[in-house]
């Protein structure tokens, strides 16, 4: 049955790659669109740019796992497809976890294109390499956990993109990516520490600026954890609509 289920979950990657990730626009959205939002703030507030580079890294890899992680499920449950996948030998949380897959690996390679334009531009000194693998690959796994709970959460495509929207924009202000959290209000900084985005940002700058692993556990184990959450609750709940 593992077996089945890692078969499962690998095929079922692949073929949402094919079918719906590596198109222009997907990719156009997934890199361009952090790449605006950044240069407009650095053009109204010019500066250390290589300070935002964290955040632009971070906002590459939200939407470039979450804009058709939050799609595709709902799209598939209205053509039937999904159903059709239900009745391959895998378990309903490995198809989930396939579904991710595909999310984690189309952000991570938009992500990996940005991050080499930053390493030509500014270099590589000071990175810890091993911390920036580990918190692209768990905020990868948080956002696409996040994009897929979305998707199973409603009933029509127009509404995924409706609520994914209504997630992701919040959080590209609150989350660190241009202003820090500790400058915040209080009350808006308890908002911050509930966000994924928030998390992913300060991992990576640790990781960008030479940080330690230690100095960056609490923020794994909160991308790692919020991954979990979202997964389960994600599987919990597409389970329930199937029934």
């Amino acid at each position: 049955m593992l077996v089945d289920d890692l078969r499962g979950m690998l095929y079922i990657g692949l073929k949402d790659l094919r079918a719906y990730y590596f198109k222009p626009p997907n990719i156009s959205w997934g890199v361009l669109f952090p790449f605006a939002f950044v240069l407009a703030f650095a053009i109204r507030n010019p500066g250390d740019l290589r300070a935002l580079t964290p955040g632009l890294l971070a906002l590459t890899l939200l939407f470039g796992t979450s804009s058709m992680e939050a799609i595709v499920i709902v799209f598939e449950r209205r053509t039937g497809s999904l159903e059709r996948l239900l009745l391959a030998p895998v378990r309903l949380p490995a198809l989930l976890a396939g579904k991710m897959l595909g999310g984690m690996t189309f952000g991570m390679t938009v992500t990996l294109a940005v991050l080499i334009i930053v390493v030509i531009v500014f270099g590589a000194s000071g990175l810890n390499w091993l911390l920036l693998a580990l918190a692209l690959l768990l905020s990868a796994a948080a956002f696409s956990a996040l994009g897929a709970f979305v998707s199973v959460a409603v009933k029509e495509v127009f509404e995924a993109q409706t609520l994914a929207n209504f997630i992701r924009f919040p959080m590209m202000f609150l989350g660190g990516v241009f202003v820090p959290v500790a400058s915040l209000p209080s009350g808006l900084q308890v908002v911050a520490r509930a966000l994924p985005l928030t998390y992913a940002v300060e991992a990576l700058r640790l990781a960008m600026t030479g940080g330690s692993l230690d100095d960056a556990v609490l923020d794994l184990l909160a991308l790692a954890a919020f991954a979990v959450v979202l997964f389960l609750l994600a599987v919990r709940v597409l389970a329930r609509r199937l029934e």
